[in-house]
């Protein structure tokens, strides 16, 4: 057989061009890089929590155990006092508030007890910075033993809501002083045995007419060595029932508008006693006799003004319905009562109201405050305190 030879043409792929071989080997060495990468988790990094501004450790009062600045991005907004904070004792920082609220809103509560001191040219609270909206909601506190030369308390350009607090036992030029458009409102406050100190002392200042200061129902007694009442370039509001009993009833220095609308519950003179058939009480001083049960009575005027009080029992109260929901204390309180009385049991509970002024005694609940863990009433007409268990 014969060999026959077929040629068939193969047709050769030329080469790849140079950049593209480039380009194949930098894919490959991505590709391996990523492998060899290690698998990543997909859950987000955890961002940082705020901080306070000055992160502090708490007392075993409640509050912080040094100086401290919060502001809005605080992680701490309200604070719950458990015992009485003695600032005298912990470092303070010089010449500023011990507690600085610069922005944000926060709370206190102080569930009867006392922010004590710092004494030496410091404030205790400090709220605003001059231009934020900074809030305090201060509740149910006694500030006292603090001050110098400034003020205890100092809004500037913040807010204060305070309700049923107690500024007592400060010696300080002020008491309180609302500067830069500065708001303070004051509910049931008690401004009680504080003493001015430096140049031109008052117990309320507004600094600048944007301020505002509104004082609903307070009692004001046994301050002394101050110039004025309320020194203010701003808008003061007095409302509901006041009493002033420290000779600084008139005594303002104002450039700004003061709105006087307080007044308090007086007798009509239509209105007839009923006739009185026991036997006649005696003038004697009778109230501070209550100290050895711990009771603690305070007049406007001093227990020696011509108020009278009498612990009541069972047949005292003389209503079988109080008796049998088994009372704790009973007080009646007679004589010059329109000035203003205080009564304060030691026991906690609720408090019932007999007005002497009917007959029989018209029943009422009667508003009371924790005061140094005493349950604590005011009343300006005769009549009988009656503690009842919560």
């Amino acid at each position: 057989k014969k060999a026959i030879d077929i040629n068939i043409p193969i047709r050769k792929t030329p080469p790849p061009p140079p950049h593209f071989l480039i380009k194949n080997v930098i894919c490959c060495l991505f590709l391996l890089l990523f492998l060899a990468l290690p698998v990543q988790s997909q859950t987000p990094i955890p961002t940082v929590p705020p901080r306070l501004t000055n992160p502090t450790s708490m007392a075993p009062c409640g509050l912080p155990a040094s100086y401290a600045q919060f502001d809005s991005s605080a992680t701490v907004t309200t604070f719950n006092m458990t015992a009485d904070c003695v600032f005298s004792r912990w470092a303070v920082q010089t010449n500023l508030a011990f507690l600085y609220f610069s922005s944000g809103e926060f709370t206190i509560n102080g569930n009867g007890y006392s922010i004590i001191g710092p004494a030496s040219r410091n404030t205790s609270l400090y709220v605003g910075d001059g231009t934020s909206g900074a809030v305090l909601n201060l509740n149910d506190v006694t500030v006292r033993q603090a001050g110098d030369e400034n003020a205890v308390i100092t809004v500037d350009g913040g807010r204060l809501n305070a309700r049923n607090v107690i500024f007592r036992d400060n010696h300080s030029n002020r008491v309180l002083t609302v500067n830069r458009g500065g708001q303070v409102y004051l509910e049931n406050a008690r401004v009680l045995n504080n003493r001015g100190v430096g140049a031109n002392p008052a117990v309320f200042s507004l600094g600048i007419s944007s301020a505002l200061l509104r004082i609903t129902n307070g009692v004001f007694r046994g301050n002394t060595d101050f110039d004025y009442f309320i020194e203010f370039a701003g808008a003061v509001e007095l409302r509901g029932c006041i009493t002033l009993a420290d000779g600084l009833d008139n005594n303002q220095r104002p450039g700004g508008a003061l709105t006087d609308s307080r007044g308090c519950p007086k007798r009509k003179k239509e209105e007839k006693l009923p006739t009185a058939t026991a036997t006649p009480r005696p003038l004697a001083v009778t109230c501070p006799v209550l100290s050895q049960f711990g009771i603690a009575v305070h007049a406007t005027y001093g227990l020696a003004s011509g108020v009278q009080c009498q612990r009541l029992d069972g047949g005292g109260i003389g209503i079988q319905s109080i008796v049998e929901a088994g009372f704790i204390e009973a007080v009646d309180i007679w004589g010059y009562v329109e000035q203003g009385i205080e009564v304060c049991f030691p026991q906690s509970g609720r408090l019932l109201f007999l007005d002497a002024r009917t007959m029989p005694r018209a029943i009422a609940p009667l508003e009371s405050t924790v005061v140094d863990g005493m349950t604590c009433a005011s009343i300006a007409s005769p009549g009988s305190i009656v503690l009842m268990p919560n």
